[in-house]
């Protein structure tokens, strides 16, 4: 490849998700600022994407999903878990339940980090938004990102409600609003009944920008250095290997496992994984990789005489046809639910300052991800530690690029994560036992209301598993071993910043997407305030 070969941008931002896709976008709004966008994976054409329950069909390795597996896990009888990952613009916000949660006050002003505290993040969550319901205090309006009410409700996501008040637990119709406690339907990343992932929001209204270059199925070799600066990527498109080059900055939005791996392949990590992989040391950075934390996830199952399940029944499959032109033809009906409709945040002791675990119901049986299938129908509510004690790893695998990081979540390492979960899986017991019920309720799937603790011990053991919010690999903070600082910047490069879920210090209370939207769109503030 000759140099006249190599195009030049003034920045390039690899991995066009929930981040990198909002960085993109606005790098590239001067009309002037010439912007290339590296995504691994493809064009996000499919049908599946853009009609919310379509996602239900990604449970398992399709070109859409990186479909990652863990290391065994120890404290989960050594199990390889499984770790769902989005491979197309957009991202994991493009495969996702589509849930809007931003975290608490408290998440942000513990991360300690200058410039990420509550009233500094708060205005880029406003000017992402779009929310239907109008702008206030804490909601934005005239943003990218549609954030809507549900157009479906099922009727057991009423009766999980419903069921909920029964034992006294608070409502909430607004998790994002002045508290997050309680229990309430969801508000969703869609517009007009249909997804709304941050290309939708973000990358595809920039794309006919001449200033912006979005390149496809394009996976990242390596970052390349001269003289400690970051001064392009070399990647992989088909059989060929191309470089393009950046006058002014690369930006990593990879994600929590891919953003880690990319700074190890390029030299920047710790330098006995490095040597060990054959990889020359440029930096020696111990943190990155390191820190990883994710929501530990337990679910519990439970048959119904409700016709009204979504899943493999009969009256939900003759009901397709009906569903899916009102779909086509409206945005509304059945296909435009995200499955997780309702849920809230509890407290699992009274004398908690803030609730300590979210849960979800399904009004369906989601068992394994999705891939243990189950004929008839069912429910199911998850229940997720939200800010576990429990940190993993994200170590280099291989030299070669194309293969995956090797991925050690530790979960449950920490014993008080094991004690939070098992409270959180009696309060779902407890609603699921209560009067709103009784009329539906069948046998559970595993273990039920009457199992003792050792039991239950093992039934979380067995089966728990991430409900997909990995970050902290590339750790934002002031210190020695946090691997970006405040301005998102790699330490010991020039021209380099890390931005996306991987820079949390610590893990927010809730669902990750919308933080990682609000990352890109202050890192795009931190870049273009630099020039």
């Amino acid at each position: 490849m000759t140099d006249q070969s190599i195009d030049i941008f003034d920045f390039i931002v690899i991995g066009a998700g929930s981040a990198g896709s909002a960085i993109a976008a606005r790098l590239s709004e001067d009309g002037k600022t010439r912007v290339c966008v590296l995504e691994a994976g493809p064009e996000d054409k499919s049908a599946l994407i853009h009609m919310p329950l379509g996602f239900a069909f990604f449970p398992t390795g399709t070109i859409y999903n990186w479909a990652f597996d863990t290391a065994p896990q120890r404290h989960l009888n050594n199990r390889v878990c499984y770790q769902p990952r989005g491979r197309t613009l957009g991202g994991s916000s493009s495969i996702n339940a589509m849930i809007y949660i931003r975290g608490t006050k408290a998440d942000y002003d513990g991360w300690g980090v200058p410039g990420w505290r509550w009233d500094d993040v708060l205005p880029y969550f406003k000017r992402a938004e779009d929310n239907e319901r109008g702008a206030d205090d804490y909601h934005g309006s005239g943003g990218p990102l549609s954030v809507s009410d549900l157009r479906y409700r099922n009727p057991l996501s009423d009766v999980f409600l419903n069921a909920a008040a029964e034992l006294q637990l608070a409502t909430n119709d607004d998790f994002n609003g002045a508290q997050q406690e309680g229990m309430g339907y969801y508000q969703v990343t869609q517009r007009n009944g249909r997804r709304c992932s941050a290309a939708a929001a973000y990358l595809n209204p920039a794309r006919s920008r001449p200033n912006l270059a979005v390149e496809t199925n394009a996976r990242c070799e390596k970052i390349l250095i001269e003289d400690r600066r970051a001064a392009g990527v070399r990647y992989r498109k088909g059989r060929e290997t191309k470089i393009v080059r950046a006058r002014r900055e690369v930006i990593v939005s990879a994600g929590a496992f891919q953003s880690p791996q990319i700074l190890m392949l390029s030299g920047i990590g710790p330098a006995d994984q490095l040597r060990r992989n054959g990889v020359d040391v440029i930096v020696e950075a111990p943190g990155v990789g390191k820190n990883l934390q994710d929501h530990v996830d337990y679910t519990v199952l439970r048959r119904t005489k409700s016709p009204h399940p979504i899943g493999m029944t009969l009256p939900f499959i003759l009901g397709l046809p009906a569903a899916f032109r009102k779909f086509s033809k409206d945005g509304e009906g059945p296909l435009t639910s995200n499955l997780a409709e309702a849920g809230g945040f509890i407290k699992t002791e009274p004398h908690l300052a803030e609730p300590d675990v979210q849960l979800h119901f399904l009004p369906t049986l989601v068992d394994d991800h999705g891939r243990r299938k189950h004929f008839g129908g069912g429910y199911s509510a998850h229940a997720c530690v939200l800010r576990p004690r429990s940190r993993g790893e994200v170590r280099l695998a291989s030299p070669d690029p194309m293969a995956a990081p090797e991925i050690d979540p530790n979960f449950l390492s920490d014993e008080d994560d094991l004690r939070r979960l098992m409270r959180g899986a009696r309060i779902m017991f407890r609603i699921f036992e209560a009067p709103a019920f009784a009329d539906f309720a069948g046998p559970y799937l595993y273990e039920g209301p009457g199992c003792s603790d050792e039991a239950l011990i093992a039934d979380i053991r067995a089966r728990s598993d991430t409900i997909y919010h990995p970050v902290g690999t590339c750790r934002m903070g002031t210190d020695d071993r946090a691997v970006v600082d405040e301005r998102l910047r790699v330490k010991g490069v020039s021209g380099l910043r890390v931005a996306d879920a991987s820079i949390m210090p610590n893990l927010i209370s809730g669902n990750t997407n919308a933080p990682s939207i609000m990352i890109g769109e202050r890192a795009a503030d931190l870049i273009r305030s630099a020039a």
